[in-house]
Parts: C-alpha cells; structure tokens; sequence
C-alpha cells in the first residue's frame, strides 16, 4: 500500500482533469490546479459530465459521486497546490518549455517527501529529472484518455529513479484502480504512443491530403473490430495535445507532412475553438457522434450510390 494521500494534478484540461476525478473516485484528497480561472471552471464542468459517465458506465451511485466531490479542491495557485502533496501528477501541455518553467518553479516549494510524476504522451523522464530538484523521486506515469475504460498507467524511470519511488508509484495507480503497465526503458512514446502517434498522423495525412472522408477513414479501421477510428481518437485525446505532438515532432524530425498536419489542425480546429469532444466537437460531434450509431458500418442503401461516384469523380 503506498503513502499517496494527498494528490495534486498539475493541467486540469482534458486528461489531466480525468487523473484528478478518477483518483478522487478512488479516495484520494486531490487538488486540481491550472493557471487560469477559465481553466478550473472548463474542468469543472467536464467533473459534472465524468459524474454522469461513472453512474452510466462505471456503476457509481450518488453517494459515489458526492465523495468525489468532496475530496477535489480547485486552485490556480501553485504553493497551495503542491503544499500538503505526496504525489504530484503534471499533465501540463506537451510543450517541453512549459513542462522546464513549470518544474523549476515548483522545486523551490515542494514538500522533502513529494513524489513527482509526469504525465507527458510522449517525452522521457530524463528530460526533466533535473529541474524536478529531484530526480530520484521522479518517474513517468503515463494515463491513456477515457481512464476509466482505458484504464492503464505506463510506467517508466529514468537513470536516477530510486526503486522505492518506482515501487510507490506502482502501488498508487493500483489503488486508483489503473492496470500497471511496464516500459523496461526509456522510449519516446511509451508502449501506447509508440504505434499510437503514427496512426493518428496516418489518418490525419489522408484527411489533410483530401484522400478520404473521415468517417471512411475510420470506417476502415472500425471494420477491425475497434469501437471508434483514429480520427475519432483524436477527438478525445484532443485537438491541442494532438497539435502540440505532431508539430513538436514535425520540426524535430524534418517531417514535413507531420507538420502540414498540424497546421490543418490548428486551422480546421484550434483557430475555431474546436477541440473534440472537450468542447462538444472535433471531427465528430458530441455527445452522440456519428461512429457510434449502429448503422455506422452498415452496408448503404443503393440510393447512396449517386454520392459515391461524386466523391471518387467529382462533376
């Protein structure tokens, strides 16, 4: 059994906003912080719709739920967030400047005893671990989107992790009910993120491309047996963490399609306020998108032949 009481998740947006309302779920006292209050009250109102999801899905109850609430605190200041911490989760963007400012910062003010975790999709641990003024107390503790069906947590150390903070952290997504999955060394990606990434930027390049739909692009996918396509995914992992990867990657690969993709992101959806199903829409609309009908992969009815033939030989 670990010694994570107190929880304070750092980025309160999309993914870090469901680590903070599953751990509360699972009886950990948990602050949630963003530097804005535009932020905290965005993450307020995704708590309300996680509410709904776990009676639906997850088989809370109304007493389930009031827990929860009552152990979740909101803050945008920094000292009283991580104050009384024994784990701190930072699921700030993937920008690598504003995970540095964000670490350096919080060194100065951090309990002897926090553990320090991040969240990051695709970064390593020791690309931090100094700025942490910790880096023996430091790990990644990747979370994958819709956690409580997805309900994994990479694991991954760095040179100078100590093995009791592995050991910790191990312990702690067990107890906030996460499947631990090992990465035996540091890897760009992760396990999920590895194959995850060049899906997504695949879908993505046939619809900058204009090579298919993207309901036909996920189509194509969903025939496998997966309940949504990738471009579905994209919608919840969202549009900003998806930009923020393809364009950091894109300049520091030379790969100009990856970047091409995150300009058609950043275009398409960002610049509109379309963030997926953050905002209620992205490629699909939300709460009832189009892949999850039942008649999505159906075979058409030949009256739909006309449209077909339009979008391979446009008149």
């Amino acid at each position: 059994m670990s010694h994570v009481d107190n929880v304070t998740v750092l980025g309160s947006g999309v993914l870090g906003g469901q680590i903070a309302w599953q751990s509360a779920f699972k009886g950990k006292s948990v602050t949630a912080y963003d530097i804005s209050d535009d932020a905290i009250e965005r993450s307020k109102a995704a708590h309300e719709r996680y509410a709904a999801i776990y009676i639906a899905d997850v088989g809370a109850n109304e007493e389930d739920i009031a827990a929860t609430r009552d152990r979740l605190t909101y803050t945008t200041d920094l000292a009283a967030a991580v104050g009384q911490a024994d784990l701190v989760i930072e699921a700030v963007p993937e920008i690598p400047d504003v995970k540095t400012i964000l670490y350096k910062e919080m060194a100065e003010i951090l309990p002897s005893h926090t553990l320090v975790v991040t969240n990051s999709s695709t970064f390593l641990p020791r690309d931090f671990a100094a700025d942490t003024g910790r880096p023996e107390k430091y790990c990644a503790l990747h979370f994958a989107n819709m956690i409580w069906r997805m309900n994994l947590g990479e694991i991954m150390a760095h040179a100078g992790t100590a093995r009791k903070t592995v050991t910790e952290v191990t312990e702690f997504a067990i107890e906030i009910g996460m499947v631990p999955i090992p990465v035996r060394r540091e890897q760009n990606g992760y396990l999920v993120n590895t194959w995850t990434v060049p899906l997504l930027n695949a879908a993505q390049t046939l619809v900058t491309n204009d090579i298919g739909d993207p309901e036909d692009i996920d189509r194509t996918f969903m025939f496998l047996g997966a309940a949504m396509g990738p471009l579905g995914m994209i919608d919840i992992i969202g549009m900003k963490t998806t930009y923020d990867v393809l364009a950091h990657w894109g300049k520091e690969s030379g790969d100009t399609q990856m970047s091409a993709n995150a300009d058609y992101i950043k275009e398409n959806f960002l610049d509109k306020n379309l963030l997926g199903m953050q905002t209620g829409e992205g490629y699909y609309q939300y709460p009832n998108p189009a892949y999850a009908r039942p008649d999505f992969l159906n075979v058409p009815d030949i009256s739909a032949v006309p449209n077909l033939v339009s979008a391979i030989l446009p008149e």
